[in-house]
């Protein structure tokens, strides 16, 4: 039989850490609550004594999520570990999930702590965790930099000491694929427990080898989870994308002969709702979830196609849930129809009012645009989400007129924590006239870093998506807009920036 390979995701912890990638307590939930519907094994909700946001954000995911197990990340120190623990407490299924740098770069200038100190403190800190649940695991953080020895004694050690899960972490992209396997595959023959606990990889693409070294670090080192992100989202390049270990996985079972518990049809929503969410952007050309993923241009591919899809493609589009953009609903579909096309997309709203409202815009949009797509839905539902938040910037109404050989000039009307603002400017075209209308109110000196716009569906009625990055201090942040007019969906996407900005919660992003 076939064996089973534990996917953990970790979208909203190291995902979160891309930069302007910051996600809100609620918009968390969304992806917690789709990431249940991929069937996820493990989800790493946050690092509970990063901020007050992730605390609170993993004590609501815990109450609401039933069939994954939800991980909270600390560093190996009891106050991490106790705020971990205090924020899992409802979670039917818990995870604390320890580490400390081992290697000797990390211990030297960053810990500043000889390695004997970083042993004990991994050793005390995973008995700590063992009072509170029995599932812990240790990552030896920059593992893959680590001196041999040391790693065998300190892995050794916190075995003994409870740790379930041994997580060996490529902190900086530096592995190659069979050396990484090979890697682990030392550790676990000279490890006289190593088989008291699952092995696990965490992997970073800055080589664009994270998937491979993950597989390799599968099937030469014999790790049995894999730490993954949607969309590859993370730190720097990124980090293992969960689409493409679970379809490899999957399409060549022949060879890796393992069993995954992942909903592969609800792969390519839950890459849509992240990607919404967090404004990046998937490109066209990326594996599974990419808009170009089974397309064919080619003549003659396209003739193999047709006569036999095996001839050139290696997995079915539906089969990870793409669909040729459906026509779902329309302006005569009704309340229910609506609601249940909500949780089919896994986007159900928890109360009667929030739906009611949903369905209100969507009544609104089907007046406008003759044909609804889910790409609309989960637009609008998200806007919907957006503007019933008590953020202290909110979009009212705009005004602009450009004409050719005449400066283009904007009126914007929005509400400054509940007291409505007017602002007007001139602008080098309609969209810098917005950004200057708002700006010369607000003042908030902030720098614009991205300006992004996405057809949400095809065709000329399709709604406009656009992504606004602003920088300010070393923050970076991200805005979302949408509406069938781009002018209104810039200043949406430039307004949802400034609430992030001006949220000043400090948060500590660790590397793993």
């Amino acid at each position: 039989m076939a064996e089973k390979l534990i996917i953990f995701d970790t979208t909203l912890r190291d995902g979160e850490q891309s930069p302007g990638a910051s996600m809100t307590r609620d918009e968390k939930i969304r992806i917690a609550k789709q990431l249940e519907r991929l069937r996820v094994d493990v989800i790493e909700a946050g690092f509970a004594a990063a901020s007050q946001g992730d605390f609170d954000s993993i004590q609501a995911i815990s109450s609401v999520i039933k069939d994954s197990v939800i991980c909270s990340l600390s560093r190996s120190n009891e106050r991490d570990i106790s705020r971990a623990a205090e924020a899992l407490i409802s979670a039917p299924r818990k995870r604390i999930h320890t580490f400390i740098a081992t290697s000797p770069l990390h211990m030297e200038k960053k810990l500043r702590m000889s390695p004997e100190a970083v042993f004990e403190q991994a050793k005390s800190s995973v008995r700590f965790a063992r009072q509170f649940t029995d599932d812990i695991e240790f990552t030896p953080e920059d593992s893959s930099r680590s001196d041999l020895d040391f790693l065998s004694r300190v892995i050794e050690t916190v075995i003994n000491e409870g740790a379930t899960t041994i997580n060996f972490a490529d902190t900086v992209g530096y592995a190659v694929p069979t050396l990484f396997g090979n890697m682990i595959k030392a550790l676990r023959d000279r490890i006289p427990n190593s088989d008291k606990a699952i092995w696990s990889v965490h992997c970073h693409n800055d080589l664009g080898m994270a998937v491979a070294n993950s597989l390799a670090g599968v099937t030469i080192g014999g790790a049995r989870q894999v730490e993954c992100t949607i969309n590859g989202l993370g730190e720097r390049a990124g980090n293992t994308a969960l689409e493409e270990i679970v379809m490899a996985v999957r399409t060549r079972r022949d060879y890796f002969n393992f069993d995954v518990g992942i909903d592969t049809t609800q792969i390519v929503p839950t890459s849509k709702l992240v990607s919404q969410i967090t404004g990046f952007i998937v490109q066209p050309n990326k594996a599974i979830v990419g808009a170009n993923a089974f397309a064919h241009a080619s003549g003659i591919h396209q003739d193999g196609i047709l006569k036999a899809r095996d001839t050139y493609e290696i997995m079915r589009a539906e089969e990870v849930g793409w669909a040729a953009n459906k026509i779902v609903l329309g302006k005569l579909s009704g309340r229910n129809a609506f609601k249940q096309r909500l949780n089919e997309l896994g986007m159900g709203l928890d109360s009667e009012v929030e739906v009611n409202a949903a369905f209100a815009r969507f009544k609104e949009l089907a007046d406008r645009k003759s044909e609804i797509f889910d790409e609309d839905i989960m637009s609008l539902v998200s806007d919907e989400q957006q503007s019933h938040t008590k953020e202290y910037y909110q979009f009212i109404s705009l005004s602009q007129s450009s004409e050719t050989g005449k400066q283009p000039h904007a009126k914007v009307i929005f509400s400054i924590d509940g007291k409505e603002a007017m602002s007007e400017s001139y602008g080098n075209g309609p969209i810098d006239a917005i950004f200057a209308a708002i700006e010369s109110v607000t003042q908030t000196g902030a720098e614009l870093s991205l300006y992004s716009v996405n057809a949400i569906t095809a065709g000329t009625e399709a709604q406009g998506e656009v992504t606004v990055r602003l920088s300010k201090a070393g923050r970076i942040v991200n805005g979302i807009g949408a509406d069938l007019d781009i002018i209104v969906a810039s200043a949406k996407a430039y307004i949802s920036a400034l609430n992030r900005l001006h949220c000043k919660i400090k948060k500590l992003n660790p590397q793993l």
